[in-house]
């Protein structure tokens, strides 16, 4: 197993849209950075969405948390840290950490489980996955 996780971190700015009437983030947009910090994972460790639909798998949520520190506000600009949690099963774990001036504003995590081409729950690592976390050094 790799000893350092694999992590991303991209910089996003609070738009005006994202905001309720006082200015603060809306709770649920919270979820909308994960997959934010996600996909920008995704892109910068070579495990798209895409990959997994050209090798007829989905890849839906089943458990979301997300834990509010503090708020974020219109115009901040905050990092999203996204690091992959290796598992033997077939799942993807993600964690979070929303950072704003050194400090913590949120963190959550998600897990993804992998469906076939008929909507059926998988249960092993489909080959594409299992190549991919060997190429990151996870098996």
């Amino acid at each position: 197993m790799q000893k350092q996780l694999l992590t991303s971190r991209l910089e996003r700015r609070v738009q005006f849209y994202e905001c309720d009437p006082l200015q603060i983030v809306w709770h649920g947009n919270y979820l909308k950075y994960f997959e934010e910090g996600r996909e920008a994972f995704c892109r910068k460790h070579g495990l798209s969405y895409l990959d997994a639909k050209s090798n007829g798998f989905a890849t839906p949520i089943v458990k979301s948390i997300c834990e509010h520190k503090l708020p974020l506000q219109y115009g901040d600009v905050f990092t999203i840290e996204t690091t992959f949690q290796p598992c033997d099963a077939a799942k993807m774990h993600f964690t979070y950490k929303l950072i704003l001036e050194n400090k913590v504003i949120c963190i959550g995590e998600t897990v993804q489980v992998f469906l076939g081409e008929n909507r059926e729950l998988i249960l092993t690592n489909p080959p594409f996955f299992l190549d991919w976390k060997k190429n990151m050094e996870f098996e």
